[in-house]
């Protein structure tokens, strides 16, 4: 058993210090590439600034006869792009049961751990494959004198995993967030269900038949697949301090149902949602940013509340204690935003600090 007083301690000699608390930093969209395709890898330019997170895929879209070229080309990217203040570089790795991700982590982390902020591990099972990788980045990040750790992303696509939720989010102080991955998550459960993320016409519940009339017009309306585990997997996060994440919404011409399947997470407290085609930035981007009319809402009831005690009639609607709590959360997603949004500051009437160009990227 491993005392609590040693969390934070290093786990190889010269590592660095492990953080005490997750850097908070946009990360609407976790915008995917297969860095070994020349085409994507020319975009990067275009993208940097554009998205929240860049993150080098390198598992199951990549075939396995390209893995090294993928793994190659995100070397490639990181030491020839100036990722600037705004974008994040992350990977997804292989699976730790895959013959390549030894060589994933050994050669990102030598060659480009200085500029790595997360790896995405899939298919995580429980806390033990957390403690691996978090043993094997101490030891190469000491080996490779990278000055700070790089982070760990787990994505939620077992069973096993998502019984194991709670461990996994507090399996390391390397945790920056989890992934619900629903493509691979409905294989393992069994589900019948060949979508990759969203709603499925068949789940659904109908209305009570009219006068007994059981084969008369009865209303609709279809339910979502994942709510139940998106909400354990926010509440585990949350619980750990850590961030969570919709994964991959795979129907890519429906900007109108990944519009609302982003949203659907969105509200139950999820930062940011993965994006496989340019299409779906500007709605992550959208759906993860609170609206002006939020904000706004807000701000009035911080400044009714006073000291935030008692409570107000604002509007016809009582605000309290909780409901002041509940608006603080808009306003720091809102302030935190700002910071690297000219015209969302604009936007939410807020002043954004002026930019250190010290900043690490």
């Amino acid at each position: 058993m491993r005392s609590a007083k040693d969390f934070f301690a290093p786990l190889a000699v010269g590592a660095p210090t492990p953080l005490r608390e997750v850097p908070v930093r946009p990360s609407r969209m976790i915008h995917f590439i297969d860095p070994g395709s020349e085409r994507m890898a020319a975009k990067v330019p275009e993208l940097v600034g554009a998205v929240d997170v860049l993150l080098g895929n390198l598992e199951d879209a990549v075939r396995g006869d390209r893995k090294e070229a993928a793994r190659d080309g995100l070397v490639a990217i990181a030491r020839a792009t100036d990722f600037g203040r705004h974008t994040q570089l992350w990977t997804r790795v292989n699976a730790l049961d895959s013959p390549w991700v030894l060589d994933d982590l050994t050669t990102l982390v030598a060659q480009v751990g200085d500029r790595l902020d997360v790896v995405m591990v899939p298919k995580v099972q429980g806390p033990e494959d957390i403690h691996y990788v978090d043993r094997l980045l101490a030891q190469l990040e000491a080996r490779a004198g990278v000055p700070r750790p790089i982070l760990v992303h787990a994505i939620l696509e077992t069973a096993r995993g998502v019984a194991n939720v709670e461990a996994i989010a507090g399996a390391s102080p390397r945790m920056q967030g989890i992934s619900l991955g629903p493509a691979d998550l409905a294989a393992d459960r069994r589900m019948k269900t060949t979508r990759v993320g969203g709603g499925h016409p068949g789940y659904l519940v109908r209305e009570d038949p009219v006068g007994g009339d059981v084969m008369g017009p009865r209303a609709t309306s279809q339910q979502d697949l994942w709510h139940y585990t998106i909400a354990r997997m926010v509440d585990a996060c949350a619980m750990h301090g850590i961030l969570p994440y919709y994964g991959p919404f795979g129907d890519i011409a429906d900007v109108v149902a990944c519009e609302d399947q982003f949203r659907n997470a969105f509200l139950l407290g999820c930062v940011g949602a993965w994006t496989l085609h340019p299409s779906q930035i500007a709605i992550a981007k959208r759906v993860f940013s609170p609206s002006a009319e939020d904000v706004a809402h807000a701000r009035r009831v911080k400044e009714a509340m006073g000291d935030g005690t008692g409570a107000v009639m604002l509007d016809g609607r009582m605000e309290d204690d909780a409901s002041l709590k509940q608006c603080l959360v808009i306003l720091e997603l809102a302030e935190r935003l700002s910071q690297n949004d000219a015209e969302l500051a604009e936007l939410y009437a807020v002043r954004p600090p002026t930019p250190d160009p010290r900043a690490r990227a």
